[in-house]
C-alpha cells in the first residue's frame, strides 16, 4: 500500500493536494471511441468490447429469465437469508424517502400550483464485476427504483470467464423482481443502455457505481439520459483518536482498498504517534490479505478535531468514519460527505451491505452537491398550474410588464387576451 503524509495548512488546500496526488497514478480515460462503436454497431460492438475488456464473450447479451430463477434457487441458504435482511432494511429506508406528499398550493390570485412525482419509464442499473461480484449493488439500486414505481428495470453486469453473469448477482436480481438482465459491462454497457442496440432498449436513467471508465461514460451520456451521480471509485476517510481501536480502523481502510488501487484512502488524527501506528497497522494488515490492492493512503495530522471536520467538508469523501466514542456532535458539523459513520462500531462495511443506507454515493468531491442514491433519482417532479378567469385577470398585467421588459411582447399579449373573457366555465 502506498502511503504519504500531508502537512496541515488549511482544509481546502490539503484536500486539493490529496486529490492531485491521487490523480497522479490514475490512468487517462477516454470513452469516446467506445461510444462511437456502440452507436454504430450496436450488439456486435458490445459483444466485441466485452470480450476485449472483460475477457469473456457471452452467447447473448440478455440473460434468460429461467437462468435468473435457477440462480436464485441454487443459492446457498445462508446467502439467501443475508440478502433478505439487506432487502428488508434498504426497502424500509427507501419507503421513508418517498413518504412525503408535496400537495397543492392555492395562491393569492386564486391560481393553484401542484407538484406531483412520477416515475421514469425505464431505469438502467450498472452492477460492477471484474474483481468480484456485487449482489449488494443490485439491492441498493433496484429496490429504490422499484419503490419509485419504475415499470422497467434493466440490469447490466459484466460476464465472468465463461460468458455468464455471476449467479449471486442473478439471484439478487430475482430477489428484487428484476427479469431484464444483460451480460455486458464497462463503458460499452453504459452506452448500450443510453442509446439502445438491437437487443437492449434504451432507458431514461442510469444508476450504479463503477470504475473510471464506467463513470466517464455516465458523465458523457448525461443529457441523453439522467444519471444518479459520478459514483466511483470508492473513497474512505477515517478520523481516529486516542480511544480508537486502530486495528478496526486499519481493517476498514483495507476493506475499501479491496475495491481497487484507484480507491483513495485518508487517515486523519490529531496525534502524530496515533497516525503513525495506524499507518503501520494498515500496511501490515494489507500485506497479509491478497484481496487488498495497492491503494494510496494519505495521512494528515490536524491541530484539532474541528480541523478534521474542515478537511472532510473540503474533500467531501464518499465515506467518512468518525471513530471516537463521542463522535455524535462532530457528525452534525459534517456537510459534504456521502455517508457519515458515527462511533467505533459504525464501519463502512455495514453501510455497504445491510444497515439500510445506500452504498451508491457521490465520489470525487460530488458530495458538495449530491447525496446518496434513493427513490428520488428515479422520479421526476411535474408541476400542474390551473388558473380560472379571475386569477388570469389578476396576474396578466404583471406577466405583460415582465414580458415586455424581456423583449417578448407576445408573451404579455397571450396573458392579456384572457382578461374579461366571458367563456362559460372559465370564471
Amino acid at each position: 500500500m502506498k502511503t504519504r503524509n500531508f502537512a496541515w495548512s488549511e482544509g481546502s488546500a490539503v484536500a486539493a493536494e490529496i486529490r492531485a496526488w491521487m490523480r497522479e497514478s490514475a490512468a487517462a480515460v477516454d470513452v469516446a471511441p467506445i461510444a462511437h462503436e456502440v452507436r454504430e454497431r450496436g450488439d456486435a460492438a458490445v459483444l466485441d468490447l466485452t470480450e476485449r475488456f472483460d475477457g469473456a464473450r457471452p452467447d447473448r447479451l440478455r440473460v434468460e429469465a429461467g437462468e435468473i430463477g435457477a440462480a436464485a434457487e441454487a443459492l446457498d441458504g445462508e446467502v439467501r437469508a443475508a440478502i433478505a435482511v439487506a432487502v428488508r432494511n434498504v426497502m424500509r429506508v427507501g419507503r421513508e424517502q418517498i413518504a412525503a406528499d408535496p400537495g397543492t398550493l392555492t395562491l393569492e390570485e386564486g391560481q393553484t400550483v401542484s407538484l406531483r412525482d412520477v416515475a421514469v419509464g425505464a431505469a438502467g442499473i450498472y452492477v460492477p464485476g471484474g474483481r468480484a461480484a456485487y449482489p449488494s449493488t443490485v439491492l441498493m439500486c433496484c429496490i429504490p427504483a422499484s419503490l419509485a414505481g419504475v415499470e422497467r428495470i434493466a440490469v447490466a453486469s459484466p460476464p465472468g470467464a465463461g460468458g455468464a453473469v455471476n449467479p449471486v448477482v442473478l439471484a439478487a436480481c430475482e430477489a428484487c423482481g428484476v427479469e431484464e438482465v444483460y451480460a455486458m459491462g464497462g463503458a460499452q454497457a453504459v452506452f448500450a443502455l443510453a442509446y439502445g442496440t438491437e437487443t437492449v432498449p434504451p432507458v431514461d436513467v442510469i444508476a450504479g457505481p463503477g470504475n473510471s471508465w464506467v463513470q466517464e461514460a455516465k458523465r458523457s451520456v448525461f443529457g441523453v439520459v439522467g444519471i444518479d451521480s459520478i459514483a466511483g471509485p470508492s473513497e474512505l476517510m477515517v478520523v481516529v483518536g486516542h480511544d480508537t481501536e486502530l486495528e478496526w480502523a486499519a481493517l476498514d481502510l483495507c476493506a475499501q482498498a479491496e475495491h481497487g488501487a484507484e480507491s483513495p484512502l485518508i487517515a486523519v488524527a490529531v496525534e502524530e504517534a496515533i497516525l503513525e501506528r495506524l499507518r503501520e497497522t494498515t500496511v501490515a494488515l494489507a500485506a497479509e490479505r491478497p484481496s487488498v490492492t495497492d491503494a494510496s493512503l494519505a495521512l494528515v495530522q490536524v491541530p484539532d478535531l474541528g480541523d478534521a471536520v474542515a478537511l472532510a467538508n473540503a474533500f467531501a469523501p464518499e465515506h467518512l468514519q468518525l471513530m471516537s466514542e463521542d463522535a455524535g456532535p462532530l457528525a452534525g458539523r459534517v456537510t459534504t460527505a456521502g455517508c457519515v459513520f458515527t462511533g467505533p462500531f459504525s464501519g463502512t462495511a455495514f453501510g455497504d451491505y445491510a444497515a439500510g443506507s445506500n452504498h451508491v454515493l457521490p465520489t470525487g468531491g460530488a458530495g458538495r452537491f449530491l447525496g446518496p442514491l434513493g427513490p428520488g433519482v428515479f422520479r421526476r417532479r411535474i408541476a400542474n398550474v390551473s388558473l380560472r378567469g379571475p386569477a388570469a385577470a389578476a396576474l396578466a398585467p404583471s406577466v405583460d410588464v415582465l414580458a415586455r421588459v424581456e423583449g417578448l411582447p407576445v408573451h404579455g399579449e397571450s396573458a392579456r387576451v384572457r382578461i374579461g373573457s366571458k367563456r362559460e366555465g372559465l370564471r
